[in-house]
């Protein structure tokens, strides 16, 4: 049976037509050698567990023995089906509520035994504790240690931590701590080892949509920041169509005449265009008065701006806009400004996957993006079947003409339901919008909990009581995923389980999937419907309202409007970060090249002095350092080249190369220099090592790209709309 199990799974390809039937056949032929295993006492399993050239399949078996002995669950046939599909380095797509976190064991266990440490990347700190904890017996009754690092870890415990054979963590704080290391100066003060295996949960969150997001890490004093406080003060009298324009597609601001000469007066700047500082400091100023949203883009809690994460509703930890952007920001909202610094290290979570030899990973919504995942990474996605039949019913969206028409029915919507007893959860886009419709709702006499970014610090207690009887919980799509709402019993069920409420729909079919599957898990009862109109951000924002003209939600291809736009919007973001990583992949050689040159002279202590290496390792940081701000100010501006005729990624790629090429030039001459120099003493750090902090950037690099193609997207969809008549 092992045999013939072993040579099916040999001759499977995760991206073969039909790999899921397969991977399930197989799980099913595993029964026969679970059930031995069951008969097996621990110290034989254990020794089992240390065998080393078992096929594949058994050391999943021999992990799935052992979560049933230590936390008394036993794997379904589709949780085993995904580990084998995951264990080949597929993205396995198992819906909510299928045992992720069960499957994810059984992968990591067949991959960690040469104990050279393997990562599971979670959503948030809180479950890279809670899953370390929990499936923690499991791997130490096979022989495996356990750990997770957390954002508040000191350097000796993430070294422990990364020690262990199993790391459980989240891909900010790996990251972060990759780029840490890139700046010690003793091998001893290293808290990551070599990287060698990689299973991604949320996997489509990590690699599509934070993928290009910058980590940072920066040191040095900040400059003084007076210019963005009197910049700020001058444009909050600045008036839409008078000082500046904007671009409803693109999100993009220009100012008028009007405006230029109102800021040469007020600094005393005979030409704007001659002054880059200052032309920065208004764009980034203006930008952030006029499309920056409160309650939207940002929250401002505790005197400091917190970003929202479009994508998940959360506040997005510990990350800020591009520095003059966000410090306009800070300034608009008058407060403290926070420190931007140098700029001393910087990778995107995208290269940092890269790096790892093997990669996997699961989700709850891939299908729709498996192009993406197969080209970015050479990963095949392999939809795993539920466990038990999905019964939800997903009603046909409704569409209204505006907004407010919308928000009336979803009002009574809402009161019909919880009238009945119906549990009722609503996916809001904003934080405003969901404190709007709850406003609305408890007018309507409905009581309602609301679970936004101002208190997610309760997300786990509203979502327990989400599914009980006559609850209705208003949430942005933060409830979207990372959560699990229990059914309050047959009661509920009677009435049809819980009825999911979307007023929005998403640029990516994917994260309106993951609202729908809030209901109907394990075979429970429940439905979704959207509720959508012409005032919707999608449809203002790529043109769809006019293009439906005065017939409006009467045109006979406005029902299909909306998943076309998705359709389309998703190919064309594809294109656009295809595009994105032609730009960056020559930077990140670039890094590879500089940090195989600093881990030699890391470790290069019998070869080379205490002093050269020094002197090496800090000259290395400080000219990679000004290799990154070079690299910056050319990419602020390389969209330009493109109005001249050039070709600009082949502008910018020369570029690099050269300012690559001045840093290996100077690199070496600064060493030499430094070497040669009478000074003895070992030569001063530019920054305090002990002084640095870390951050996201909310980066949108050559922005005009994406502004351009939304107008094609839009083009494309009236054109579709124009043969629907």
């Amino acid at each position: 049976m092992l045999e013939r199990v072993t040579k099916w799974l040999a001759n499977l390809r995760p991206d073969a037509p039909h790999a899921a039937d397969a991977y399930l056949h197989a799980s099913q032929e595993m029964r026969e050698l679970r059930d031995r295993l069951k008969r097996n006492s621990d110290s034989e399993l254990q020794t089992l567990a240390r065998q080393a050239e078992l096929p594949a399949a058994k050391y999943v078996a021999i992990a799935a023995e052992s979560i049933r002995r230590t936390l008394n669950l036993d794997p379904f046939d589709v949780q085993i089906a995904g580990a084998l599909a995951m264990n080949d380095g597929a993205i396995a797509e198992m819906k909510t509520g299928e045992g992720k976190t069960l499957a994810a064991v059984l992968t990591v266990f067949a991959n960690a035994r040469d104990h050279r440490g393997a990562h599971v990347w979670t959503a948030n700190d809180y479950l890279a504790a809670r899953d370390a904890e929990w499936m923690g017996p499991a791997y130490r009754m096979l022989g495996l240690s356990v750990a997770a690092v957390q954002q508040g870890s000191t350097a000796a415990e993430r070294r422990a931590a990364y020690a262990c054979d199993v790391t459980y963590c989240t891909a900010n704080e790996v990251g972060f701590d990759f780029l840490r290391d890139q700046l010690v100066l003793e091998p001893d003060e290293l808290v990551q080892r070599e990287f060698a295996f990689v299973l991604i949960d949320e996997a489509d969150s990590i690699l599509i949509d934070e993928a290009r997001i910058p980590l940072v890490i920066a040191g040095a004093a900040p400059d003084a920041e007076d210019l963005a406080r009197s910049m700020a003060q001058l444009v909050a009298g600045f008036r839409h169509f008078v000082d500046y324009t904007t671009d409803e597609h693109a999100r993009n601001v220009q100012l008028t005449d009007t405006g230029i000469a109102k800021v040469e007066y007020a600094f005393g700047c005979p030409n704007l265009f001659n002054n880059v500082r200052l032309f920065t400091a208004v764009q980034d100023a203006v930008h952030a008065q006029a499309l920056l949203r409160r309650d939207v883009d940002y929250l401002v809690r505790d005197n400091a701006v917190e970003l929202i994460d479009e994508f998940k509703g959360r506040i997005a930890q510990n990350r800020r806009w591009p520095a003059g952007l966000q410090t306009a920001l800070e300034a608009k909202e008058r407060l403290p400004l926070r420190r931007q610094g140098r700029i001393l290290g910087s990778i995107t979570l995208q290269n940092l996957v890269r790096m790892f030899p093997k990669v996997c990973g699961m989700t709850g919504t891939a299908a729709t993006q498996a192009q993406e995942f197969y080209e970015m990474y050479q990963l095949p996605v392999v939809e795993i079947p539920t466990n038990r039949l999905v019964i939800r019913e997903d009603y046909p969206d409704l569409l209204f003409p505006d907004r407010l028409s919308k928000e009336r029915a979803v009002v009574e919507e809402i009161a019909e339901a919880q009238a009945s007893g119906r549990p009722v959860l609503v996916g809001t886009a904003s934080v405003e919008e969901s404190e709007r419709l709850s406003a609305r709702v408890t007018r309507a006499g409905v009581p309602n909990e609301v679970l936004n970014a101002r208190n997610d610090a309760a997300e786990a207690k509203i979502i327990a009581r989400a599914g009980s009887e006559g609850a209705v919980t208003i949430s942005t799509n933060m409830a979207g995923r990372g959560t699990d709402i229990p059914l309050g019993g047959d009661r509920v069920r009677e009435l049809g389980g819980l009825y999911v409420i979307g007023t929005n729909k998403h640029e990516a079919r994917r994260i309106d999937d993951q609202l729908r599957g809030r209901a109907g898990r394990q075979g429970d009862p429940g439905s979704s419907r959207f509720f959508v109109s012409l005032d919707d951000d999608l449809m203002v924002r790529y043109g769809i309202r006019q293009a439906l003209g005065p017939a409006g939600i009467r045109h006979p291809g406005a029902s299909n409007a909306m998943l076309s736009i998705q359709r389309i919007v998703e190919g064309q973001n594809l294109e656009i970060r295809q595009t994105l990583w032609k730009y960056e992949g020559t930077i990140d050689h670039h890094r590879k090249t500089m940090q195989d040159r600093r881990m030699d002279a890391l470790f290069r202590r019998e070869e080379m002095s205490e002093r050269e290496r020094r002197i090496t390792l800090i000259k290395i940081d400080d000219l990679w350092s000004d290799y990154l701000a070079a690299i910056a100010e050319l990419r602020a501006g390389i969209h330009w080249e493109a109005w001249t005729g050039k070709d600009p990624l082949h502008t910018f790629l020369t570029r690099a190369e050269e300012v690559h090429n001045e840093l290996e030039e100077r690199l070496e001459a600064e060493i030499a220099e430094a070497l040669v120099s009478e000074d003895v003493e070992p030569i001063a750090d530019s920054f305090d090592r002990s002084a640095t902090w870390t951050y996201i950037v909310n980066d949108h690099p050559f922005g005009t790209l994406q502004e351009r193609w939304a107008r094609a997207v839009g083009d494309r969809i009236r054109v579709l709309l124009s043969g629907s008549h």
